[in-house]
């Protein structure tokens, strides 16, 4: 019987290696872009959620289709008054910010 050779590694251990450690350019550049990436993401399926096309959901905002469907797919960042809007505005849903440190 073969014994199984364990080279599994934790999501940080893999950053660590490909990107470097945290507070490195690259490492930054990453972390930065998924934070843009949840963003859309967030956006996209409470979009779904409440039933809006993007359409819909730029008209309540007070954007527009296009503006929108730049941020669902990571092409665009949203400013922060902006999706202020659409979350309030769009979504009817409240934005929550929170510093840690």
């Amino acid at each position: 019987m073969k014994t199984k050779n364990n080279n599994t590694k934790t999501l940080d251990q893999f950053k660590d290696k490909h990107y470097g450690k945290i507070g490195t350019a690259k490492r930054d550049e990453l972390e930065s872009g998924y934070e843009n990436f949840k963003i859309g993401a967030m956006i996209y399926n409470a979009r779904i959620q409440k039933g809006l096309t993007q359409e819909e959901l730029a008209k309540k905002a007070g954007t527009t289709k296009s503006y929108i469907s730049k941020i669902e797919n990571n092409i665009k960042e949203a400013r922060f008054s902006t999706l202020q809007k659409i979350v309030e505005l769009g979504l009817d849903g409240h934005l929550e910010l929170s510093i840690k440190l």
